[in-house]
């Protein structure tokens, strides 16, 4: 019978280079995610979603899964640790930055006092598009809080908390930015009228219909376990079809929604956002279409990332 060889790893602070810790007798089965439980044991203000072992003081942080036997170590390891910071997890970082823009954008439509001038605190405004627009952008939040909550499935994966701050300053701010303009006493509907409204209310209902589609259809993939090696394919559903030809529909219908919302209002501050949105939809799109292909080799070549036959 084989006698099992025990590890032993050394934890050092990658920036000073001190020891932190020394775990005797650790199994070499043990992944790293095990690790960072025994160094949470001796440092309980560390705990797992904090830390970032890494082989070398610069080198790249080792994931959960990776197992101590596998790595290019001895049987004596040398880890080198990083405090991430305070973390957050995904369904937290979520429900804030959404939760924010629905109850900001409030007081600008019934006109609070102290936001506009006097006379006007507690209108409303005689334009019907401004009504219609804060229930579009009031069920567009609501919609994400439910598939927050209800719908997606997230990693154990956590978000520092210092961007955590960041992005609810960059989603909380243009609520209120676009808010203050569209509910404004001097605001003007747009150029084409009724006419215009309409086109944009219907495609905001296609796009809100299509981005819940995917995301449903992307729940149902991860469904099948954390270990399922298949990439999202289109269904009966017409609004996943886009599948055959972008490879991140939900973020292409979620431009389209922000689109049509510009269109809808005619406001400077909602197309800025759209733009920026677009920008950095485009960037994760990006990374997840070179994921797939990467992945898996037999993944469809007529797709794009985010823009059938463009982008």
């Amino acid at each position: 019978m084989s006698r099992t060889t025990f590890f032993e790893v050394e934890i050092l602070d990658a920036r000073t280079k001190e020891q932190l810790c020394f775990l005797d007798k650790v199994e070499p089965h043990s992944t790293i995610c095990d690790i960072k439980g025994l160094f949470h044991k001796s440092y309980p203000q560390w705990y797992p979603a904090r830390q970032a072992l890494k082989l070398h003081p610069k080198g790249n942080v080792l994931k959960d899964d990776e197992v101590l036997q596998n790595l290019p170590v001895g049987t004596t390891a040398k880890l080198y640790f990083r405090d991430l910071g305070p973390q957050l997890g995904w369904t937290m970082v979520f429900l804030l930055e959404y939760v924010g823009p629905l109850l900001i954008y409030l007081p600008f439509y019934f006109r609070v006092p102290y936001i506009y001038t006097h006379k006007y605190t507690f209108t409303s405004s005689p334009h019907p598009v401004v009504s219609l627009a804060c229930a579009c952008h009031s069920f567009h939040y609501i919609k994400r809080l439910v598939e927050t909550i209800f719908v997606h499935r997230f990693s154990h994966g956590t978000m520092p908390l210092r961007i955590m701050v960041r992005n609810c300053a960059y989603y909380w701010g243009f609520a209120a930015w676009l808010a203050y303009y569209i509910n404004h006493p001097l605001y003007t509907p747009p150029l084409y009228g009724e006419t215009q409204i309409n086109y944009a209310l219907v495609l905001f209902v296609l796009c809100e219909a299509g981005n819940f589609s995917i995301h449903w259809s992307l729940n149902s993939l991860r469904g099948e376990g954390p270990k399922c090696r298949r990439f999202p394919h289109p269904s009966k559903n017409p609004f996943t079809w886009l599948f055959f030809f972008v490879s991140c529909p939900n973020y292409t219908y979620e431009v389209g929604v922000w689109v049509s919302f510009s269109i809808m209002t005619q406001c400077v501050p909602v197309a800025l956002f759209t733009l920026l949105g677009f920008v950095q939809m485009t960037i994760w799109a990006k990374g997840k279409h070179k994921a797939y292909i990467r992945e898996f080799k037999d993944y469809p070549t007529l797709r794009m990332p985010i823009l059938p036959f463009i982008l």
